[in-house]
């Protein structure tokens, strides 16, 4: 792999930094983090970085209104429940779930999660016990969390709920998260569009981030044709008015889960929709690096709009007299401070913070105590940006070249079925009871006694030399309106042989399957000897 190496000025060692996330680390801490001490950045905006912040695995962020499918999503993703999650009509989900990847299972309190240096949370403990009892660590040893994490959020309450009072800052910690996350999935309910008080909030919460922003129509199975289109145009016409932005959101439609689909009619439709949006989050691992860079990137032309507002204030100020009065003019005057900066420096009016905010949070500093702009520490901020970044481009590419041979996210429904005619495939958690792999008889087959109902099926379906094809097989069980994704997983666990066919018994192992997933059990992630038919046990152990 490529190498950047540069000379320290007042070292004659030579720094070889190896991968793009090193040479991030070791500009924040040279160059970007003086000069966020020196000017109180931590104060007015986000916490300090630390290492974990930068060896972290990718974070996808799971907000919306209770009810919407928020865990019911994140389950669907891992083909299994983690630790502490509840599904219901109510608001089931009242903390803030990181769930990460862990030999054992089992949930970490929030005041353990932010002394560990491990973990990216550290920064989380101004928020108060309040928050911190509402925040916790699901552990679990699941194939797609060695790729990412997933932070599962409290329902945002809507109608008169929105009163209550949380205890802590919500949009604030929403916000935090944002600003470290990955990827956002901001979920809808098709029959619920309203948007309340505290979702705006939140909505407001997640500004500056909307490259980061996926917005999901969940439950779209529940409705016809005729009114999903015109719930997908009223959702377009409400985020643009939270948004107020030209740019249209990407939406992405469907019903995320492993459940029949309740009117079928727009199934094509959910597919594709689904396959988009897990290859956005599959590529999450490939583009890590660019957006700890990007991120870097934004943080230090905020550093430098907070550093040039600081300075200025700092010179404005009386050296002995009227100090208060003068506090509050400044204050007052802040749009105008920001203006004239702009104009000054030449720096764009998007770099800056909210003027309103930053005006709130001036109340409280005492204005003497800022310091005055240094240039030798804005040239070595410039040189960041303007250099030292740069120097970073060739390991990026050569990343990316690298990360193009990797498969990305894998394990739970991001584990395909391609040889079969579906192209997503399925993983469910639930192994047999017993776990009992000994070969049994042909009368033991759990099978068998339901075959005569299936071969009726399977010989009315017309099948050539014993075998249907795969897209006859593929019409039938899409009849039963499960998700490409589940039959997908079923064909791959049935077409025992291979061979992209089903003959009559695998097409009765097919039959059972969907009849033990349409009653709400899980099924293997690899076929126990119970179920494998007799006539292809043989098969099995040669391929074993």
């Amino acid at each position: 792999m490529s190498r950047w190496a540069r000379k320290n000025k007042n070292d004659k060692t030579t720094e070889v930094v190896r991968t793009v996330t090193e040479g991030l680390r070791s500009l924040y801490r040279k160059k970007l983090l003086p000069i966020e001490k020196h000017y109180g950045f931590h104060d007015f905006h986000s916490a300090n970085l630390e290492d974990a912040d930068f060896d972290n695995k990718p974070m996808v962020l799971v907000v919306g209104q209770y009810s919407t499918g928020k865990t019911t999503l994140i389950r669907y993703l891992l083909e299994q429940d983690y630790p502490g999650s509840r599904v219901g009509p109510e608001p089931t989900t009242d903390c803030f779930t990181a769930i990460m990847h862990g030999d054992v299972e089992g949930l970490i309190p929030g005041n353990a999660l932010i002394v560990d240096p491990n973990k990216p949370f550290r920064k989380l403990n101004p928020f108060g016990n309040t928050f911190l009892n509402r925040f916790q660590c699901a552990q679990m040893p699941s194939q797609v969390l060695e790729s990412i994490s997933i932070i599962d959020t409290p329902g945002i309450l809507s109608g008169a709920k929105q009163r209550v009072n949380r205890g802590y800052d919500f949009p604030a910690v929403l916000r935090w998260f944002a600003e470290r996350v990955d990827r956002i999935i901001l979920l809808f309910d098709a029959h619920k569009l309203e948007i309340s008080d505290e979702f705006s909030e939140a909505i407001e919460a997640l500004r500056g981030n909307e490259d980061k922003l996926r917005v999901v129509l969940n439950k779209a199975d529940m409705v016809g044709t005729q009114q999903l289109m015109r719930v997908y145009g009223a959702l377009m016409w409400s985020l643009g008015k939270v948004f107020g932005t030209p740019e249209v959101l990407r939406v992405y439609i469907g019903s995320f889960w492993s459940e029949p689909l309740m009117i079928p009619d727009n199934r094509k439709l959910f597919e594709l929709e689904e396959e988009d949006l897990f290859a956005d989050i599959q590529s999450l691992p490939r583009n890590s690096a660019l957006r700890k860079l990007n991120d870097l990137v934004k943080r230090a032309r905020l550093v430098r709009v907070h550093a040039h507002i600081i300075g200025h204030l700092k010179q404005e100020m009386p050296s002995v007299f009227g100090k208060d009065n003068k506090k509050k003019n400044l204050i007052h005057q802040l749009p105008v401070i920001f203006s004239k900066i702009q104009l000054q420096y030449n720096i764009s009016s998007g770099d800056f913070p909210d003027c309103a905010k930053m005006q709130d949070k001036l109340l409280v500093h005492d204005f003497t105590k800022f310091k005055s702009l240094k240039p030798n520490l804005l040239a070595a901020l410039d040189e960041l940006l303007s250099t030292d970044i740069a120097k970073l481009m060739p390991l990026l590419h050569q990343e990316e070249l690298d990360a193009c041979t990797q498969a990305g996210v894998q394990g739970g429904v991001f584990l395909g079925s391609r040889g079969g005619p579906f192209q997503e495939g399925d993983v469910f958690a639930e192994m047999d009871e017993d776990g009992d792999e000994s070969v049994a008889e042909e009368e033991d087959w759990v099978v068998m006694k339901d075959k005569p109902k299936y071969d009726e099926i399977f010989y009315n379906l017309s099948p050539i030399e014993g075998k249907l094809s795969g897209s006859k097989a593929k019409d039938w069980m899409v009849s039963t309106r499960l998700p490409n994704s589940v039959l997908g997983r079923i064909w791959k666990l049935s077409d025992v042989d291979r061979d992209g066919m089903l003959d009559a018994d695998e097409f009765a192992l097919a039959s059972h399957l969907i009849e033990v997933k349409l009653e709400g059990h899980g099924l293997p992630q690899e076929l126990p000897a119970r179920l494998v038919p007799p006539s292809k046990r043989r098969h099995r152990g040669s391929d074993a």
